[in-house]
């Protein structure tokens, strides 16, 4: 019972991390709201670089961004691709929660494999009757009125008469902090990570405080409570406690070591699935040294979080065919990257 009330522990402060830097992140996207659209031109080079740079943007925003600019054929193909590369969903966070240097290698790397691919399969693909599937409707993803997230006029009111949500959220928020504070959460951080998360944790009370209720309500609650956040900690659990269990009752080191050609192509195929939680197996394991750089690798190049799940509503061709590219993209770096020995 003790390995599994500290696994639950590691959850929970994985899942906060996760949990605030969305926030945070939420906060930006509103605050820059149409950066995106207003920068994203004709210019090919300038359309994949600015695909890249939504896809290595933590979470789902940048993916869905890109979806809504393709669906408005703002975009090419080519450039739906460069951010499905280079996104890796919520587990963005986690892996910059558990191996942060290994993770801005990581992103720099399928950034530049993202922009790459983009060019190659505009200059050699073109999916025609995929295309022809999408319609010119525009994706209502995160498309409301302006949201004005600072006005200090009315701070004092939004502390002294604070909606049921912004509680909730605040009280949540304030329990991470005394869990990082006191060594409950965090406690075996180098100091540096400590001090980042407990930032990180208060500015997101910052945010919580400062923000109006339209804010709370929309963007936090029922963006990333309701959807995200109970998906995550069980995720992020099981797979931990699953790990935990198969390393110590399994020889899973052995039959990793003898298979990675197998678990390589496991690792791509689990890429089609369009939900964040499966990549969770190989973060964990690549944390835990069973598994090398380039398989967890080839996984963040054909695995996209839920990214994908707005065109997979709107043409099930444009999906398959999105997903093909990738994995086609993560078997050649993931191969060649494993035969060099990383």
């Amino acid at each position: 019972m003790e390995i599994v009330y500290k696994i639950f522990l590691h959850s929970i402060m994985i899942t906060g991390f996760v949990f605030v830097m969305m926030l945070v992140i939420e906060y930006i996207n509103v605050q820059s709201k149409g950066l995106w659209q207003k920068s994203l031109t004709k210019n090919k080079w300038r359309q994949y670089l600015i695909a890249g740079i939504l896809g290595i943007i933590p979470g789902c925003l940048g993916a869905f961004t890109m979806v809504a600019m393709f669906s408005h054929r703002l975009a090419s193909f080519g450039a739906l691709v460069t951010t499905m590369i280079a996104t890796s969903g919520d587990e963005t966070f986690v892996m910059f929660a558990m191996f942060p240097r290994k993770a801005i290698l990581l992103t720099i790397i399928i950034f530049g494999v993202g922009i790459l691919a983009g060019y190659l399969t505009d200059k050699f693909y073109k999916p025609k009757k995929v295309l022809g599937k999408i319609s010119s409707q525009k994706l209502s993803l995160h498309d409301e009125p302006e949201c004005k997230c600072f006005e200090k006029d009315r701070i004092l009111i939004n502390i002294s008469h604070p909606s049921l949500y912004r509680i909730t959220i605040a009280i949540i928020i304030l329990a991470l902090i005394v869990g990082v504070a006191t060594g409950m959460l965090a406690g075996d951080l180098e100091i540096w990570m400590k001090v980042s998360v407990f930032l990180a944790f208060l500015f997101s009370l910052f945010i919580v405080l400062t923000v109006p209720d339209h804010f709370i309500k929309k963007h936090i609650w029922e963006h990333i409570v309701k959807i995200h956040l109970s998906r995550i900690f069980l995720w992020v659990f099981g797979t931990l406690l699953a790990m935990h269990f198969l390393m110590n009752y399994i020889d899973v080191q052995a039959w990793l070591s003898t298979n990675m050609f197998v678990v390589l192509l496991v690792a791509v195929l689990i890429g089609v699935i369009p939900e964040s939680g499966p990549h969770l197996i190989f973060v964990t394991l690549f944390a835990q040294g069973s598994i090398p750089f380039s398989i967890l690798l080839a996984s963040s190049i054909s695995q996209d979080g839920h990214g994908m799940l707005p065109v997979l509503a709107e043409s099930k061709r444009c999906f398959l065919a999105v997903k093909i590219v990738n994995m086609i993209f993560a078997l050649i770096v993931g191969l060649s990257t494993l035969l060099l020995g990383f």
